[in-house]
């Protein structure tokens, strides 16, 4: 199914692209856009189809095939204690508070 796209239509894409390409070019172009529109269809296909599997990974999961989730660990926060700020600002050389001090710049 490469006639999808038309050596006209590649020329359009390369003259709003702003590029350059030769006749050899566009054969080639033709393919590979022909190729990627039928890999795009068939993705398309694939999201649509409502057979696809349902159901637990494994006996005693909470994940499900097909359910997205996170696969990530939960976020921390490691100075929620304090103790690595305390040390940080008893280290500044000029403070006010908790804050640096730094000599005006404007």
């Amino acid at each position: 199914m490469q006639d999808m796209i038309s050596k006209e239509e590649i020329k359009k894409l390369a003259d709003l692209a702003r590029i350059e390409v030769t006749d050899e070019e566009v054969e080639n172009l033709k393919s590979e856009m022909g190729d990627i529109l039928d890999y795009v269809k068939l993705i398309q296909q694939f999201h649509s189809d409502e057979s696809f599997p349902k159901g637990k990974v494994e006996e005693g999961s909470d994940i499900e095939v097909g359910q997205l989730h996170n696969i990530m660990r939960e976020d921390e926060n490691p100075t929620e204690s304090g103790t690595y700020n305390k040390e940080l600002i008893a280290e500044f050389p000029k403070k006010e508070g908790d804050y640096l001090k730094v000599k005006k710049i404007l």
